[in-house]
């Protein structure tokens, strides 16, 4: 927002990045992961706590203003709507005032703190930013981060602690892998008993943990061993959620100069399906809950917590796995372009029929390659 005015004067943006605590990542040196990919190339660099509170201050500043046109009591009701609506259509607002425009009204007042490892910061001053940000801005609800298990295992619980007791209640860890063979191909940058001793102090400290594993990750010739390892893992941490993000390689991924030369042989979409299976069979003794909400899944409905639900998570993926050759291809197809979430949805005789319709409309065409087309419409979720 920096050289645009306003009824209480010019509002200074947040720092360069927009981030409140790190300006982004270090030039990962793992960087075939996937998440930390997104931050490849970008300089690290602390924050100093006046800065984080500056941007704090910003946001507080650009939230009085909100408030004063709109009214405690009309805040989220049509008054709300149409301040929303003025800030998008007029070009004096930049995208820092509409962010926090659209957390104010449409949001439940929930923060994360963007960065894929905020935790890098010392406790104290981490501690110090959350009550700042709790004591400036109204309404703030949960508090969630990003870490990774290499910075948490040098936490001492009482530093973690520290950090909830000021406010941060969810902890995100991209575990991705438990084998420590999967974890060194990928550059990862942690070990599995660090995975362990991470979570086991998120846990000790009060906050709530989820931890992410990557279906497909091993490739064909880990698989097994990442199904397994990664299950007891998880089983040694008992974390809140557990939450499945299955493998895709997009255009520039390191990951993808190995596919090319035949080091890591990828999955396909069925082979990944039994991954899941003996990895969701291996999870034993634990309560945690099972999430695979996302369009990058192929089955979004192993969903439920442990242990109740196991078995109707495993009966989902048996469901699938029982299909002919044929409805496979034709679920696959249906969902990775979108046009359906469920084994039901495909089950039903109208959405199968224009399905096969859409096939025979596919492999119509000269040189069509069915497996090619439903990869393409997959990685468009990247």
């Amino acid at each position: 927002m920096e050289g645009t005015s306003f009824e209480q004067g010019p509002i200074r943006p947040p720092s360069e990045a927009g981030s409140l605590l790190l300006r982004f990542t270090r030039n990962c040196p793992w960087n075939k992961c996937t998440f930390c990919r997104v931050y490849k190339g970008t300089a690290f660099s602390r924050r100093s706590l006046p800065e984080i509170k500056h941007d704090i201050d910003s946001v507080a500043q650009i939230i009085e203003e909100l408030d004063a046109r709109s009214s405690a009591a009309e805040r989220g009701t049509r008054a709300g709507r149409q301040v929303l609506a003025a800030v998008f259509s007029d070009p004096a607002y930049d995208h820092y005032y509409r962010q926090v425009a659209v957390w104010r009204y449409m949001g439940n007042g929930s923060v994360f703190i963007q960065d894929a490892n905020s935790l890098m910061l010392p406790g104290g001053m981490l501690a110090e930013a959350i009550r700042y940000l709790k004591a400036r801005i109204r309404g703030v609800g949960r508090i969630t981060s990003y870490a990774r298990s290499s910075t948490l295992a040098r936490k001492s619980v009482s530093e973690l602690t520290e950090i909830r007791q000021a406010g941060l209640d969810r902890i995100h860890i991209g575990m991705e892998s438990g084998s420590d063979r999967v974890l060194e191909f990928v550059n990862k940058g942690t070990t599995a008993r660090q995975h362990i001793e991470a979570g086991r102090k998120v846990i000790e400290a009060g906050m709530e943990l989820s931890e992410y594993v990557m279906p497909g990750l091993g490739g064909k010739a880990l698989s097994d061993e990442h199904a397994v390892e990664s299950a007891r893992v998880l089983n040694e941490i008992d974390p809140h959620f557990i939450r499945i993000r299955s493998l895709r390689i997009p255009s520039g991924a390191p990951l993808l100069a190995d596919k090319e030369s035949g080091r890591f042989v990828p999955l396909t979409d069925d082979e990944q399906v039994r991954e899941i299976r003996l990895f969701m069979d291996s999870l034993q003794g634990i309560h945690s809950t099972v999430d695979s909400y996302h369009i990058i899944n192929l089955l979004e409905e192993v969903v439920g917590k442990l242990p109740e639900d196991k078995e109707a998570m495993l009966a989902v993926i048996d469901r699938y796995l029982a299909f002919s050759p044929e409805d496979k291809l034709l679920f696959r197809l249906g969902r990775r372009g979108g046009a359906l979430r469920t084994l039901g949805e495909f089950e039903e005789g109208r959405v199968h029929q224009r399905l096969e319709s859409a096939m025979k409309e596919l492999t119509s065409e000269p040189c069509s390659d069915v497996e090619q087309i439903i990869t393409e419409l997959a990685d468009q979720y990247i």
